[in-house]
């Protein structure tokens, strides 16, 4: 049995945010139930048609879900709706701003009817303040937190390359979804939780956050390096190919001089005594790396590196990551359904020992309607 049967959640949902937190409910053993619109349903289902016809992000957030399609302004699918609600522990929604309360499911609204029932609402950025009714893009987040400010090169900014403002305020959702489910079982008692995108990768900003308020300024766009620790980054070896290696303290330093470089006076080097100083000396430290590294090939550099201890990886391809052997390894790779055939698909990143997740299958538009009228009494 997985940690989440015999919890019901209904959402109306759309996009990536809600239903990503709403996949992780599922494959944790939750019956999820999606509510969509009449006319197309999620509008993520037709962001694209790259698997086997069907949109990656639809194909990625939606798996072991029932779809279920609901016109909430028609009397009897609005009251077929609350009878879901009657059986549900859980409420998700990111509809558009105003929209649930226009709906009559704004959040004391729900409690006061269901008072043992958990409401998530999830916005762009938060129930109040002038920016409300503004909608809300991954990009634009990610533009108004300062994150593409601080992501790109030093001649252009740039976007992070996924939905990284979805994907945070998702994760807040889900565990501020299983926080309210343990503090039910103890008192009894629903609750309601908002989580604004703005907020979620705001706290993910929170190093530059701090630095640019009481350091110097912000930190530099500094491409594949890290903005204020060096040695971090790539390294060209001498046959051309990169290789990303990460000094994290003055031990893991000492160590990269004397057994990689072979060059531990550079430990006495006033330049590089400490990380600021290290990162201060940036361009004179890369030289010097540069030079070490031209005698050996990316193989034969990476070896050396794990030899000593230090931190490494070599740039993979979105293709070569999903042939990663430590995957293999683990056998994190499933088959689940989708209304095209069979996919394959990684596990979900928290598994519970002796027990496997639920890959259950991505839902065509609207597949469980009739089952779910019959199950609630509408025929």
């Amino acid at each position: 049995m997985l940690p989440l049967e015999g919890i019901t959640v209904v959402s109306l949902e759309q996009a990536v945010a809600a239903p990503y937190a709403t996949r992780q409910l599922a494959d944790l053993g939750a019956r999820v139930i999606k509510v969509e619109r009449p006319g197309g349903g999620d509008f993520a289902r037709d962001y694209d048609r790259e698997v086997m016809g069907q949109s990656a992000y639809f194909v990625w957030c939606n798996r072991g879900k029932e779809s279920v399609v609901l016109d909430l302004k028609d009397a009897a699918d609005r009251a077929l709706f609350d009878r879901l609600l009657d059986a549900a522990d859980v409420f998700v929604q990111n509809l558009a701003p105003g929209a649930a309360d226009r709906l009559g499911l704004g959040a004391d609204a729900l409690r006061e009817r269901w008072p043992r029932l958990i409401v998530c609402g999830i916005s762009g950025y938060g129930e109040r303040g002038p920016y409300r009714d503004r909608k809300a893009f991954d990009l634009l987040v990610q533009c108004e937190t300062g994150l593409v400010a601080a992501t790109g090169t030093e001649e252009a900014p740039a976007r992070a390359g996924i939905s990284i403002a979805d994907i945070a305020a998702a994760m807040y959702a889900y565990t501020g979804v299983l926080t309210a489910l343990y503090e039910r079982e103890r008192t009894g008692h629903g609750s309601a939780f908002d989580v604004a995108m703005l907020d979620a990768l705001g706290e993910w900003m929170g190093q530059p956050l701090f630095h640019g308020m009481y350091g110097a300024g912000p930190l530099p766009r500094s491409g594949a390096r890290h903005p204020s620790i060096a040695p971090y980054g790539p390294y060209r070896a001498g046959d051309g190919r990169e290789v990303f290696l990460c000094v994290q303290s003055d031990r893991d330093w000492v160590e990269l001089c004397a057994r990689v470089l072979g060059r531990p006076d550079l430990t006495r080097d006033p330049r590089f005594a400490d990380n600021p100083l290290r990162r201060a000396h940036d361009a004179e430290l890369t030289q010097v790396l540069h030079a070490a590294f031209a005698d050996l090939s990316a193989d034969e550099l990476l070896a050396r590196l794990d030899a000593a201890g230090i931190a490494n990886a070599r740039l993979r391809g979105v293709p070569e990551f999903a042939e990663h052997p430590q995957l293999a390894a683990r056998d994190r790779w499933r088959a689940f359904d989708t209304p095209a055939g069979p996919l394959r698909g990684l596990l979900p990143p928290v598994t519970v020992r002796g027990r496997e997740a639920r890959m259950g299958a991505v839902p065509a538009l609207g597949a469980h309607t009739e089952a779910i009228r019959a199950e609630f009494g509408q025929r």
